[in-house]
């Protein structure tokens, strides 16, 4: 075997290979010699068939995992000699292609583009601030009044609805004079203004009392998930039977026992708990961002082309979705040319990828299988009784798995780095940290 270099620009790497016919020759032989024992041909004893019977018999099939192997073989004794890492996946063709027949020697041409080296840094000398918010009082009875609003009740009133009240109504739904499935429902309350119904519904009932009959004429979005009421005008008979004001619940014990707590004081302790625990994750990704901007300013390296067009490509694409979020059909990727600010986003996220990649390998950084597990379990509660098909799902795409993975070793890794740096705490007060995570969505 032999491997010629016809490449070395930058990071790009080509090399020419030559598989002789003895060799790979050879290789059949030792696969064919190594199946003889348990093979059984008709005329002869198991064990004992000729192997140039062999050959011409199982030949062809084994000569085709002979080459793949001597060229597997091949690149990776290349990458062990070279220290090489590629980029992404070697372009690997056969020279001769269907022109090459049984004795002749394999010509392969590899390319790829090899990662570049990482230069060491000395993260001891990384300064980052860590805002520190502590949950006060005005914050945990903000949180008790919005608990308060979700375990609201309502009560009959007099008079008309309004907004915010709760109607109790039979109706029934017509598309063309004709009652449909699923359009019609008794003793069914409404809290008018929260948008359960289609737009326009609820505005239509604003006004009515108890005992009022109202038809409320509305049409069907273009893109209703029903296809058969898709962009259909309809005529909905309602019946009203009660109406009622919403009436807040009082902050005590009862509040509490709601929402599991033994009482008042324990809730509080909750609230508070969540509190914190919501400003630090809110601090910890203004400190990553810090950490992020000054990786990027201490690092200068080549970048492989392949990897900064691909994501290029992804961050332009995920633009144009953001901007046209009413498109039933997104363009492929190559009929959406990148710009150069995307470019220039594609180079520092590959640059930093890189980065936290090369100071996780050499500093043996890993997810562990209950750290995977406690991630999928994470995503598979956003899919109620989906969720064994979900486990199943991400068992069997490794794709998937590597989207998990993913963003749980870069974690990692920018804990290992908050380790070893100097973090200095400030305190300071909500408001200010969200000025701080706004800024992060601005840039």
């Amino acid at each position: 075997m032999e491997v010629n270099e016809t490449l070395n620009e930058g990071l790009k790497r080509a090399y020419h290979i030559t598989i002789t016919g003895a060799e790979l020759d050879d290789k059949v032989n030792a696969k064919l010699e190594e199946a003889r024992p348990e093979i059984e041909m008709k005329g002869f004893r198991k064990g004992k068939v000729p192997m140039a019977l062999l050959k011409k018999q199982f030949g062809p099939r084994v000569l085709g995992e002979a080459m793949q192997e001597a060229v597997d073989g091949a690149m990776s004794e290349h990458f062990e000699k070279t220290g090489d890492r590629p980029a992404l996946q070697p372009n690997v063709t056969m020279k001769d292609g269907e022109e090459w027949k049984p004795g002749d020697d394999v010509q392969v041409e590899m390319s790829y583009e090899a990662l570049p080296e990482i230069p060491e840094l000395e993260l001891n000398t990384i300064a980052l601030e860590k805002l520190v918010v502590k949950a006060d009082d005005a914050g945990v009875t903000e949180a008790l009044e919005e608990l308060a609003g979700q375990a609201k009740r309502f009560e009959a009133k007099d008079g008309a609805a309004e907004s915010g009240d709760q109607v109790v109504m039979d109706f029934v739904g017509k598309v063309d004079g004709e009652a449909f499935e699923g359009g019609s429902a008794e003793d069914f309350p409404l809290e008018l203004g929260s948008g359960q119904f289609i737009p326009g519904f609820e505005e239509q009932l604003e006004g009515v009392s108890a005992g009022d009959e109202k038809a409320v004429e509305v049409t069907f979005p273009e893109q209703y998930q029903a296809e058969n009421l898709a962009g259909k005008a309809a005529v909905f008979d309602c019946t009203i039977k009660e109406v009622k004001a919403a009436a807040k619940a009082e902050i005590d014990d009862e509040l509490a026992k709601q929402f599991g707590a033994e009482d008042l004081d324990a809730l509080k302790g909750q609230i508070t708990e969540r509190l914190e625990a919501e400003y630090a994750g809110a601090a910890r990704a203004v400190m990553k961002r810090g950490l992020l901007d000054q990786l990027d300013k201490m690092v200068s390296f080549d970048l492989p082309p392949s990897l900064v067009d691909a994501e290029a490509g992804q961050i332009a694409q995920q633009l144009w979705a953001e901007e046209n979020p009413e498109a039933e059909e997104r363009p492929e990727a190559d009929k959406i040319e990148p710009s150069e600010e995307h470019t220039s986003l594609a180079e520092r996220r590959v640059r930093l990828g890189l980065l936290l990649a090369e100071l996780g390998r050499k500093n043996e950084v890993e997810v562990t299988d209950a750290e995977m597990t406690q991630a999928i379990m994470a995503q598979a509660r956003q899919y109620p009784g989906q969720e064994r098909q979900f486990f199943e799902f991400i068992q069997q795409n490794a794709q998937a798995q590597q989207q998990l993975r993913a963003p749980l070793f870069e974690d990692k890794v920018v804990d290992f780095v908050f380790e070893l740096a100097q973090i200095s705490e400030t305190e300071t007060d909500k408001d200010a940290l969200k000025t701080a995570v706004e800024a992060l969505e601005d840039e």
